[in-house]
């Protein structure tokens, strides 16, 4: 049998002495260059947009961008979309045009509220415009203020002292008059949207342990992280609700529907217009930018922007017409920097004229009376309006927060505070798990939809592919004999992912093809004894004929400078509390050891000296990413030894637990990472009853129904049948 080793024959140095527990491929206290060692990134970090070189790329990245939004927001799959049960009362009569006091349910006994413009003279079906408001104090009751906006007026920003003080109302006021309808509506804590309070919203900085359970959670915890549960997807589903609202309207013409917002509002006018196709025109104002990506809590959540940013958020929308103003603010570099790149963009699909960047830096921060008069211009010429150009913005009477508010004595206020947040937390958890039961497999039909729903959202949370051969390099070979065996190592060097991965092969003299990667909480230390030599289950599978790898996965083994084991993540420097801080820009330590086990699978499978089988154990902490990566692997490994020991993402009660991964709960936990590993043969101990049914009816979907074993037993027990069962297997 010829030898499997690193690439072609690879001649190293010997190893005379063995001086510690496992075989160092680095000099003592020598990290790898690995890139992912440097500093994460967070939400002040550069976001370039590259455009793609054909239509048929965009379309395939853009369908991963949309699943990356989606996901993040705790929308994918879309959920039931339950009864509106809208109200609409309270007419304000201004002439020519009418403001009436809205609230409806976007989940049951969530409800989102806000005021409709309508306009009094109609010809036809009128256009519907969604407007977003950011972080200006107090939402849709703002008055800024006589002396104020006396100070806007002065500097060309506002043109009326009345209408300028509210620059809330004179958006929906103007479309009004435009004779377009304009739904305008609270961020959750702002106005009369206080079931969940403004300082929660966008003020929390510090976790509750009150609220971190595995069973009675609130939000920011590390349970409604990972069961993608957060205030920016609270709002994003808002969003989608109140487009549903606005298209229920009878006199609502749904081929033009417009949606604008500046600051917070343009996120959630990007977002929106990113993942719903019923938007035609999309205007984000002082938002989009390859700097700052938004700096709230309301505008980040796990997993949003990882590998991506809003510039490519607002490529989702083209070719259909789309505007954006700059200010002196994040956007200032907009006309140089991102917005080149989307007319660029707009191009490569045929629109180059359908993009539009007002480039006002010499004002602050704003969604003034000259950016709002560019909005006008922009959809007085998309909608075919007809008005005479320039549309100019006139002065109007403010309404009063009584005017405005929906809440009074015959429409009180819904329930909140705590046991509202934990209620609602449990409604969202438990109306997902049931859809994932109604999407379980039982042909398959059903198991593709399943892939594509839960095998899609795994590799949204968890990267990594299977690399081809060319993306691996081999460094510092060295090579002793032990045993019956020889001892092979090397620094496996991934270029796509700047990636380094010191690793140990031992190989048998009289090798049978199989190769089996062994993933450790140790690294490639736990295949050795404390006196150097391969330990006794490693000795059995070798005495086998059987090949044995080993791997310092991130932060493990020649990671480690100081040889402690790492327990949690590390986090950006933002001082607050906040899993999306930093899960919204880079992977998990978990999700970035799931890339490298995928890395190890691919370099073993695609190696000139091909195995016949490429098999994987894990039986400590390393299952769950063991787990993820058999999901990702398209069936690459032929069979698998596992021990979950009944670990679950759900159960972690700290957001940096270097085995959190956002998401980890949402798609039916670890049993659901196991259920994607079909066709792979697969031994399983830690799982018993319910928790095995999942795996073993998506396999008998798959055709494999004999394909997955439950062992029993653990610890020790478990790891002598996992080997005794990798042994026997043929």
């Amino acid at each position: 049998m010829a030898r499997f080793i690193w690439l072609l024959m690879v001649v190293g140095i010997a190893f005379q002495n063995l001086e510690a527990a496992a075989p160092r491929v680095l000099p003592e206290g020598k990290q790898p260059g690995d890139a992912r060692l440097a500093e994460p990134k967070d939400l002040n970090g550069y976001f370039p947009f590259t455009v793609s070189k054909t239509k048929e790329e965009w379309e395939k990245r853009a369908k991963e961008v949309r699943r990356r939004i989606a996901l993040s927001q705790g929308i994918w799959p879309e959920p039931e979309k339950t009864p509106l049960n809208a109200v609409v009362h309270g007419k304000v009569d201004r002439g020519d045009y009418t403001v009436e006091k809205v609230y409806f349910e976007s989940v049951p006994g969530f409800f989102v509220t806000g005021n409709l413009y309508r306009p009094k003279q109609t010809s036809g079906k009128a256009p519907g415009v969604l407007f977003a408001h950011g972080h200006w104090n107090d939402g849709r009751f703002i008055d800024i203020g006589r002396q104020a906006v006396r100070k806007e007026i002065v500097i060309g920003s506002e043109r009326f002292e009345e209408g300028g003080r509210s620059l809330l109302q004179a958006m929906p006021v103007q479309l009004a008059r435009m004779g377009c309808v304009c739904f305008h509506w609270d961020m959750i804590g702002y106005a009369d949207s206080k079931q969940l309070s403004f300082e929660l919203g966008h003020k929390f900085a510090k976790q509750r342990p009150e609220m971190n359970s595995a069973e009675n959670w609130g939000l920011f915890s590390p349970q409604a992280e990972a069961h993608l549960q957060s205030i920016m997807g609270l709002q994003t589903w808002s969003s989608v609700r109140a487009l549903d609202f606005l298209l229920s309207l009878p006199e609502i013409d749904s081929s033009r529907i417009a949606m604008t917002g500046a600051s917070g509002g343009g996120t959630q006018t990007m977002l929106l217009a990113g993942i719903d196709p019923r938007i035609t025109v999309s205007f984000p104002a002082v938002m989009v930018s390859t700097a700052m990506q938004g700096g709230c809590t309301c505008e980040n959540a796990s997993c949003l922007r990882v590998g991506t940013g809003n510039i490519e958020f607002a490529a989702l929308f083209a070719p259909k017409p789309q505007g954006m103003t700059a200010a002196n603010d994040w956007t200032k570099e907009m006309a140089t920097k991102g917005f080149p790149e989307l007319k660029q963009h707009y191009a490569l699909l045929g629109a180059d004229k359908n993009v539009m960047l007002v480039n006002n830096v010499h004002f602050q921060h704003n969604y003034n009376y000259v950016n709002r008069a560019a909005f006008f211009a922009f959809l007085n010429k998309n909608f075919k309006l007809g008005l005479e150009d320039p549309v100019v913005e006139e002065d109007f009477r403010r309404l009063t927060k009584e005017e405005m508010s929906v809440w009074d004595d015959s429409h009180p206020q819904p329930p909140s505070g705590d046991e509202f947040e934990r209620k609602l937390c449990r409604q969202l958890a438990d109306a997902s798990q049931k859809q994932l039961e109604a999407l379980a497999p039982k042909d398959a039909t059903g198991l593709a939809k399943w892939r594509e729903v839960v095998g899609g959202a795994v590799e949204t949370m968890v990267g990594g592919s299977l690399s081809p051969e060319s993306d691996f390099e081999i460094k510092n070979h060295a090579s002793s004999a032990v045993g019956n065996s020889q001892q092979l190592t090397g620094l496996l060097s991934v270029k796509s992912r700047g990636a380094e991965l010191p690793a140990v092969l031992l190989q048998p003299n009289d090798w049978k093809g199989r190769a089996v990667i062994w993933f450790s909480e140790q690294g490639k230390a736990g295949l050795f004894g404390d006196d150097g030599s391969p330990s006794g289950d490693v000795k059995r599978l070798l005495d086998s004929g059987i090949a044995v790898f080993g791997v310092d996965l991130l932060s493990q083994g020649e990671f480690l400078p100081q040889g402690e084991p790492v327990e949690k993540n590390r986090v950006v420097k933002n001082p607050r509390e906040f899993a999306g801080y930093t899960y919204g820009y880079n992977y998990s330590l978990l999700a970035e050891r799931v890339q490298d086990v995928l890395s190890m699978i691919a370099f073993v499978k695609t190696n000139p000296h091909k195995p016949k089988s490429v098999e994987v154990i894990a039986l400590d902490g390393t299952a769950p990413i063991a787990a993820a990566a058999l999901a990702r692997c398209d069936g690459a490994v032929n069979r698998a030894a596992i021990d979950t020991r009944g670990f679950r993402f759900g159960k972690l009660t700290d957001y940096r637990d270097a085995s959190f991964l956002p998401g980890g709960a949402k798609y039916g936990d670890l049993p659901g990472l196991l259920s994607l590993a079909a066709p792979t043969t697969l031994w399983v101990a830690g799982e018993t009853g319910e928790s095995a049914a999942l795996a073993k009816k998506v396999y008998a979907a798959a055709g494999a129904r004999d394909g997955i074993v439950f062992g029993s037993g653990s610890g020790e027990d478990a790891r002598r049948g996992a080997v005794e069962w990798i042994i026997k297997a043929q």
